[in-house]
């Protein structure tokens, strides 16, 4: 695959770079079994902003349950390919995020459809 493949406004390369460093900040510091890393900040919470910023521009109604559904298959399409857990969810700021999650004893993909975290609870589900 081309390292410079983007999916909408995902670029793979960069993806799996950060991947590379979340990997050695895990090695290098005391986690838990599965950690989640940030990988991606987009620094908004606002529907319209996440669609630009991530080119969704496929997105037929700009609700939360519709962007929710694009980033859920999103994240779930970026897993395969990268063969990492990746799943998108908002921060405490309520900023949009990318998060890495690592399964440390395995260090593999976890072949699961990657949850969206809810607006308001602010976390990763």
């Amino acid at each position: 695959m081309e390292d410079g493949v983007k999916m909408y406004g995902l670029c793979l390369e960069r993806m799996r770079h950060q991947i590379n460093i979340a990997k050695k900040k895990s090695q290098n510091t005391a986690f838990g079994e599965d950690d989640i890393f940030l990988l991606e900040s987009y620094n908004t919470g606002d529907i319209e902003d996440i669609i630009d910023i991530l080119e969704l521009y496929d997105i037929e109604n700009k609700t939360i349950d519709a962007l929710h559904n694009k980033l859920e298959e999103l994240a779930y399409t970026a897993s395969v390919l990268i063969r990492e857990t990746l799943r998108f969810g908002f921060t405490y700021e309520g900023h949009l995020g990318l998060y890495l999650t690592l399964n440390k004893e395995t260090e593999q993909f976890q072949d699961a459809k990657p949850c969206y975290a809810s607006y308001s609870a602010g976390l990763l589900q």
